[in-house]
């Protein structure tokens, strides 16, 4: 049995981030008795980054690689385009990973893809203007909140969104997960689960799901911060999950 009381917490920022995009949520994780280590994946290290090469394996090996890095189990914790990634790392190391937290994402079927519809130049993609996105995303992002993101942005990797997600292990299944629900209620995606709604397909045959609200838009690391880090550590303190 995995004892969740302290433990490696591994956290993957999703599109046009790095690890400092964690940074106000950290705090909240260590002083709760638990190791962090927010990623900056390939690619992601600054704006002037090579990253035309990057693809969705190079991510999910880059965290699989950090992954093995550690004795014990881990607690992975993907936010939305991260989530797909965390879900990869988990159907590599099933044995691995005590829980995966889903921070306004869930996990990405075989084959699937994160997001083909954003615009791509030159093998990246530049953070799109706040026209493009939808109200649900940006609740709470405030124009002062918008603008550091904007200056802390960094091109994603093209083919990151647009690889194929590559599942071969169903033991991925039996990995506990934590959705921490953001744009939409968890009574709504609880309800798209019953209905075999495309996005939570995978995410429905997990056999062991729970679900904590935290109304807020789609960056709840920016908005909300304090109570993302309080809801990841209530996901995992004092649970035994194996």
């Amino acid at each position: 049995m995995f004892s969740l009381r302290a433990i490696d917490i591994v956290l993957i920022p999703g599109f046009w981030l790095n690890g400092d995009s964690w940074s106000e949520v950290t705090p909240v994780l260590e002083e709760a008795g638990h190791r962090v280590y927010p990623l900056t994946l390939p690619g992601l290290e600054s704006v002037e980054a090579g990253r035309a090469a990057i693809g969705l394996r190079d991510h999910v090996r880059a965290v699989v690689e950090f992954v093995d890095g550690f004795k014990g189990p881990v607690v992975l914790v993907g936010h939305s385009g991260g989530g797909a990634i965390a879900h990869a790392v988990v159907d590599a190391r099933p044995d691995r990973i005590a829980r995966v937290v889903y921070v306004d994402s869930g996990p990405l079927a075989d084959g699937g893809v994160i997001n083909d519809e954003l615009t791509a130049v030159d093998g990246e993609i530049p953070l799109p203007d706040w026209s493009e996105f939808g109200e649900e995303d940006l609740v709470d992002l405030d124009d002062e909140i918008r603008a550091a993101f904007r200056v802390r942005s960094v091109p994603q990797p093209a083919a990151v969104a647009t690889d194929p997600q590559q599942l071969s292990d169903e033991r991925r299944y039996d990995v506990p997960v934590t959705v921490i629900a953001c744009e939409f209620p968890s009574s709504t995606l609880r309800e798209w689960m019953s209905q075999g709604h495309p996005y939570t397909s995978e995410l429905a045959r997990i056999r062991d799901v729970e679900m904590i609200d935290l109304p807020t838009g789609h960056w709840p690391q920016f908005t909300r911060p304090v109570e993302l880090g309080q809801a990841i550590a209530a996901s995992i303190v004092g649970k035994e999950s194996r």
